[in-house]
């Protein structure tokens, strides 16, 4: 057999590197070996990989010389940033910076960079619309990752950027599923009126990203936007109360409201949900589901999903 290909994967751990590492391990026959990035491969989630049969590697975003190390003798990389490890729009773009340096030094020849739109190319500074966040953005985690698209393009690394949407994970971990009001009632509340909400499960992600690796050069200079349904607030309270056996409604709130909640990054999180809802119709048809199924033909819908995890959603 050929040699296999090795991709680095960074963010092994984490929700999206972690499904492009299950997939090139669940696929021998692929053609592709695999480098898993961690800072600390010592932990539970890095042993683990390691004895799934990957090569675990430590490196650290802010340490360009480690993620250099990390990348040497790699045909491809996934590389992802993590906002909500410290809510900074600057060390994000430090982080991809260090990210599009290391691969163009290592001579990395195809580079899947997961990113998100720079909403100020539809909501100016100027538009007050929505409130300007820490000076300079409107959604910061959107904005850093779609400003440094341009980082890759200007050093000539060979990149896919990969579009992202909501992940359905969200409603286990990050505080987005039902929440129950005064009257005992279990709501999802969005600020998204009655308008489409692009989903996918985290781990289709990386399943995406490896049929974009194997697909090859074919996708390098394109973007690619993925989700695997798009649904709308009471859409997606139907399919929570058939699978959960439990009423879920939906509330739509305005997204001042939202962003007045009071939790970490909920002016971030209320900016996005506008985004989104104001410009509905580019949002979801840039997001092309048959696309996403051709790379990943075991995409998942948001029954599928349910099925599977919806017992691990926090119902109050």
């Amino acid at each position: 057999m050929a040699e296999r290909k090795l991709i680095t994967v960074v963010g092994a751990t984490g929700a999206q590197g972690g499904g492009l590492v299950r997939a090139i391990l669940a696929d021998p026959a692929g053609g592709f070996a695999v480098r898993a990035v961690t800072r600390n491969p010592a932990a539970e989630k890095g042993r683990a990989l390691a004895a799934a049969g990957a090569e675990v590697v430590a490196a650290d975003l802010d340490d360009e010389a480690s993620l250099r190390a990390a990348l040497a003798g790699a045909h491809g990389a996934f590389l992802v940033t993590n906002f909500w490890e410290h809510f900074s729009a600057e060390k994000e773009l430090t982080q991809a910076a260090n990210l599009a340096r290391a691969t163009k030094a290592a001579g990395t020849r195809h580079v899947v960079w997961s990113t998100l739109e720079d909403t100020r190319r539809w909501v100016p500074l100027s538009d007050t619309r929505m409130p300007t966040l820490g000076g300079k953005y409107k959604v910061p985690h959107f904005d850093a990752k779609g400003e440094a698209d341009q980082l890759f393009r200007e050093l000539g690394v060979p990149t896919t950027f990969l579009v992202t949407s909501f992940y359905w994970d969200n409603l286990i971990h990050f505080g987005s599923g039902p929440q129950k009001g005064p009257d005992g009632s279990l709501n999802l509340v969005f600020p998204m009126d009655d308008r489409k909400l692009p989903g996918i499960a985290a781990e289709d992600i990386g399943r995406c990203a490896y049929g974009i690796f194997k697909a090859g050069a074919t996708w390098i200079g394109k973007t690619v936007a993925i989700a695997g349904e798009a649904l709308s607030g009471a859409e997606m309270a139907a399919k929570l109360t058939r699978a959960l056996g439990r009423p879920i409604g939906y509330v739509s709130v305005p997204p001042e409201v939202y962003r007045g909640f009071g939790f970490p990054g909920a002016d971030d999180l209320g900016n996005m949900f506008q985004f989104k809802r104001d410009f509905n119709d580019y949002f979801v048809g840039i997001r092309d589901l048959a696309v996403a199924r051709q790379l990943n033909p075991a995409l998942q819908d948001f029954d599928a999903w349910l099925a599977r995890h919806g017992a691990q959603i926090p119902l109050g």
